[in-house]
């Protein structure tokens, strides 16, 4: 049965290794019958979260940017992968922001239940990712019905395309290929 499939990239330098892994993971998704859209956080506007919890009684945010339309097709997506390069052993900036403002989630029905992470980091041991994946599984923990399906970690890849040749890209087709 298709599913939609919602895939977040956060990288703002163009041509980034996470967003190639982001776009391969895709066309193995559309490959497999599935409908695909791919969200860019570059030029988006995604204040911080305010901590005001008004989201809890109203499902909706206060603050009125970008976000509050990427969370809707979080919402709506049966499975979500969000794409991000390493930075100092964690998320990208930007991802974090973004999953901070999907509080309003947490009141909602959400039709997702599969969540991967695709990374890429200049440092080429695998345990770099692993804060990444915590931070990831923490936000996935808050959706009872949800899980972290996976993780794709391209490490050693530094220069924009860098990621083209690197194993994990064909790991990331073939993942979107038979998603979950």
């Amino acid at each position: 049965m298709p599913k939609n499939v919602v895939v977040i990239t956060s990288s703002l330098r163009a041509g980034s290794n996470s967003d190639a892994l982001a776009e391969v993971f895709a066309r193995g998704a559309r490959d497999a019958g599935h409908s695909v859209e791919v969200i860019s956080l570059k030029e988006k506007t995604i204040a911080f979260c305010r901590g005001c919890l008004a989201c809890q009684k109203t499902c909706k945010c206060v603050v009125n940017d970008d976000a509050v339309a990427i969370a809707d097709k979080i919402c709506q997506a049966d499975v979500v992968a969000f794409a991000s390069s390493v930075y100092y052993y964690g998320l990208s900036g930007q991802l974090k922001t973004l999953l901070d403002r999907c509080n309003p989630l947490y009141s909602r029905e959400y039709a997702f239940r599969t969540v991967y992470l695709l990374a890429s980091a200049a440092e080429d041991d695998p345990s770099t990712v692993e804060g990444s994946a915590r931070g990831l599984q923490g936000w996935v923990d808050c959706f009872e019905k949800a899980s972290l399906a996976g993780t794709i970690f391209a490490g050693g890849v530094t220069e924009p395309g860098e990621v083209s040749q690197h194993p994990a890209m064909k790991q990331a087709y073939e993942t979107g290929k038979t998603l979950i």
